[in-house]
């Protein structure tokens, strides 16, 4: 008989509104509430509740007012650091605490509900003008106050000095960036790259149209992901709209995670979905130093680690979900795990953020919650990654229908660590020792983000300077409007200023 310690998912649901405006703790407490009620034996016995950080104002004690909505006295409450990688961290952290004997069951959840926040926006400022958040509104059956969740997970900022003075900070400027290098190397042109990207996303819509809580039910064409119109403009070359995850939406997801025996003791047993293996790396933390723009070590080591752990190979793998919030993020995934873009299995279960949704760091709790029911009904074994930051924090877990013959496990990945970080290329953030234009660089990687009407309004890059070093830079503002359409990766540019600029070598 397998152990009885083998944590599992015994519940799942999913939450989504499109018309009433609500918080984000509404809809964690639906997505809860649904997954409760498939395991009402279990309902008084949650010992721990984690929730996923949310972006739209929640308190800093969203797992605690979430608890007191359910009617919850849990032992314990937490809440992730920002990071889309957060749920799978929390699943396998909570599978943990199970297998250990340390917690009986335990609830993770979260939940954006970033279209209510500009829903009331509007209505408070009378325009569609999006600016910053409004104040806090309170939501029905909040407490007063609390002390905050303890945090966990990594919480270090994203980016880094060198990031900042080049203007890389906007994810789909960073992302498009990484794609600049994928395509150089695959020697296409930015419109023939984008080209390729419909092709890679199109079935991706075509998940999203089946799946209940998608924001847009809608199979598209590679053609229409891909073209440029009015309706689709160029955001960040070469990303148009329809290639971008899409933030604003109303959405919220929740898992419980038990033992076998409790689930078997409950009578639950015929729901269980076994969590078999998880790992966590990070790649080289800030982008600029990272010695590859197109390929992520750190996708490769937590997926290798997962799938060893789990006792399973990438063809024993039955159904994917790879994070998808740009397409450079599903090419490094499938790259890094050795899957082709167009496998038979499919690379998502839900259909990806820009097509299911992308509800902050949440989107990967939805992908569990669909994989769960995907392997209760069918069966077989799963693989779901999530990232964090700029393809940054990397979380991979391997899920199964059937009972792991060798437990579940926690990978180590310490030495996979060291060896990325070991990997970390000097960066040159500051370059006021050097006269104006004195110094030659070549471009790695490259964007030019676009405003409405096809304005180009920045034009960051990465390049590697003479001696190895790379150096982030934005171009300089009398040259922004000769670079519309140009790709730059492989030119030579001339940098330098406290606050790098560049301009093209010619």
């Amino acid at each position: 008989m397998p152990d009885d310690r083998l944590p599992v998912i015994v519940a799942t649901g999913q939450a989504v509104e499109r018309t009433d405006v609500v918080g984000a703790l509404d809809l964690a407490a639906r997505a809860a509430d649904t997954a409760l009620g498939s395991a009402k034996e279990l309902r008084d016995r949650v010992d721990v509740v984690s929730v996923v950080h949310m972006l739209t104002p929640a308190g800093t004690a969203p797992a605690t007012m979430l608890a007191r909505r359910l009617g919850m006295e849990p032992a314990r409450t937490e809440v992730s650091t920002i990071g889309g990688n957060s749920p799978q961290t929390l699943v396998t952290r909570a599978a943990r605490a199970v297998a250990a004997g340390e917690a009986d069951v335990v609830l993770v959840a979260g939940a954006e509900a970033q279209r209510s926040m500009q829903a009331r926006r509007r209505a408070q400022t009378g325009s569609e003008a999006v600016g910053s958040p409004p104040a806090r509104t309170p939501c029905a059956g909040d407490a007063p106050a609390h002390a905050p969740d303890p945090v966990v997970g990594d919480d270090r900022p994203g980016m880094g000095d060198a990031e900042l003075a080049a203007g890389l900070v906007a994810p789909v400027n960073v992302y498009a960036l990484f794609e600049s290098a994928i395509a150089h190397r695959a020697g296409r042109s930015p419109a023939e790259h984008r080209a390729v990207l419909g092709t890679v996303m199109a079935p991706f819509t075509r998940v999203a149209a089946t799946h209940p809580c998608a924001w847009f039910p809608e199979a598209r064409s590679a053609d229409e992901l891909a073209t440029v119109s009015a309706d689709n403009r160029l955001v960040s070359e070469p990303y148009p709209k329809r290639l971008c995850a899409v933030l604003g939406v109303d959405q919220g997801a929740a898992v419980l995670v038990t033992s076998l025996g409790t689930a078997r003791a409950a009578g639950l047993a015929d729901q269980a979905v076994f969590v078999r293996a998880g790992a966590s790396v990070a790649d080289v933390w800030f982008p600029s130093a990272r010695p590859d723009l197109g390929r992520s070590p750190g996708i490769a080591a937590a997926v290798t680690a997962a799938l060893a752990a789990a006792e399973v190979g990438v063809d024993d793998l039955d159904a994917f979900d790879l994070y998808s919030c740009f397409p450079c993020a599903v090419e490094m995934a499938a790259e890094a795990i050795g899957v082709a873009l167009d496998d038979d299995r499919g690379l998502s279960v839900t259909g990806g953020l820009p097509y299911f949704g992308g509800p902050g760091n949440n989107y990967t709790l939805h992908a569990i919650a669909t994989m769960a029911d995907r392997l209760r009904e069918t069966g077989g074994t799963g693989l779901v990654t999530g990232l964090g930051w700029y393809a940054t924090k990397h979380a991979a877990g391997v899920y199964s229908a059937t009972p792991p013959p060798g437990g579940f496990v926690v990978a180590d990945t310490a030495a996979a660590q060291a060896a990325i970080d070991d990997s970390a290329v000097p960066v040159a953030a500051v370059l006021d020792d050097a006269p104006s234009g004195s110094l030659l660089a070549e471009v790695v990687g490259a964007t030019i983000a676009y405003g409405p009407g096809g304005v180009p309004l920045a034009a960051p890059v990465i390049a590697r300077l003479e001696d190895g070093r790379h150096v982030a830079a934005a171009a300089a503002d009398t040259d922004l409007a000769a670079l519309a359409d140009r790709d730059l990766v492989g030119t030579t540019v001339r940098v330098w200023g406290a606050q790098p600029r560049y301009r093209v070598e010619t």
